[in-house]
């Protein structure tokens, strides 16, 4: 008699893609922005923004340690995979730049404690990701992110920036290495207009 031969097992389903959740961080010593939106594929969808706000009449490592703080209880919450800071330029005021540089240097120490990668990004390279100008208002940024989000309105100035960040990084991805958005490049670490080939010159 012939043996039967085994039943092979049927292979296991597909998983279903996982969405990819990003942390934008708009970096600020009275209120640090922040954004999160969940990327799969090439869609987007909001899931939370919001304000970290410090008391101006702490002391700068007390208002320093709430943000901190409060970034890691915002990872704690919902779970991040990877974050997005906006870049901290010299202003006209020195001061007010060494206090935006001291608050973003603790949401940074404060998202790689919790292990996450972060991706930086300077306001052109936002503006350019999410609007398609590097000189965009902030109105027009709150704008766009609400038509990216489908946001039922405008976000706050600050959860904006920080939404636009975390955009961008879905964009670009770490370093900017993949550049997902339609009729942009990069150039000099910088996102560009792509040339259009039907347009005449």
């Amino acid at each position: 008699m012939s043996a039967i031969p085994p039943v092979s097992a049927k292979p296991n389903a597909a998983a279903a893609p996982v969405p990819v959740r990003i942390l934008g961080i708009d970096p600020g010593l009275r209120c640090t922005g922040f954004g999160l939106i969940d990327k799969l594929g090439n869609k987007l969808a909001y899931v939370s923004s919001g304000c970290i706000r410090t008391d101006d009449t702490r002391t700068l490592p007390e208002r320093l340690e709430v943000i901190y703080q409060g970034i890691r209880e915002i990872v704690a919450a919902h779970g991040p995979a990877q974050a997005a800071v906006e870049k901290v330029f010299v202003n006209v005021n020195p001061q007010s730049t060494l206090l935006l540089g001291q608050a973003r240097g603790a949401a940074i120490t404060a998202l790689v404690s919790t292990g996450l990668p972060v991706g930086e990004y300077t306001a052109l390279q936002v503006k350019q990701a999410v609007v398609g100008n590097g000189k965009a208002a902030k109105e027009q940024v709150q704008h766009m992110v609400k038509r990216l989000l489908s946001l039922p309105g405008d976000p706050s100035a600050d959860a904006a920036d920080a939404l636009a960040c975390a955009i961008a990084h879905a964009h670009g991805g770490q370093g900017l290495g993949h550049i997902a958005t339609a009729g942009l490049r990069v150039r000099g670490g910088r996102l560009m207009e792509a040339p259009n080939p039907r347009k005449r010159t």
